[in-house]
């Protein structure tokens, strides 16, 4: 990790993956798959993370809010939306937040990248890799 992304978690407790995100770790994950698939594969891989605990389900929205805590005490609210761009093409962005005080010294970039992680080993054979 950067010094740079380290000195904006010193200030900001929050990250967000997206189409315009300036990082391209956080650029929206793609995967050539019916959204209700993805749904489920994502459902599922989710509740079995060690560390992260699901607070709630959405399937018609298409969004997993997840808790997680972190050695220090400190929450993280991770919310992970499921979008279909297509008939087969399904999005993923991921969005983390800390409760309480300010920065999070890039606790959040490193969750985000860690459930990309996993997700993409999960679906590796539909991931589209042109984001």
């Amino acid at each position: 990790m950067s010094l740079k992304r380290v000195l904006v978690g010193i200030v900001r407790s929050f990250e967000s993956s997206g189409d315009r995100a300036k990082d391209p770790k956080l650029k929206t994950h793609y995967y050539q798959m019916s959204r209700d698939k993805v749904w489920e594969e994502v459902a599922s891989t989710l509740k079995k993370i060690q560390g992260y605990k699901v607070l709630h389900e959405v399937p018609s929205v298409g969004e997993i809010t997840l808790e997680k805590r972190t050695m220090t005490g400190r929450t993280m609210d991770i919310t992970v939306s499921v979008i279909n761009v297509g008939p087969m093409r399904t999005a993923i962005d991921i969005y983390s937040a800390s409760r309480g005080g300010m920065g999070d010294f890039g606790a959040n970039y490193r969750v985000i990248l860690d459930l990309y992680a996993v997700l993409d080993k999960k679906m590796a054979a539909v991931k589209v890799n042109n984001n």
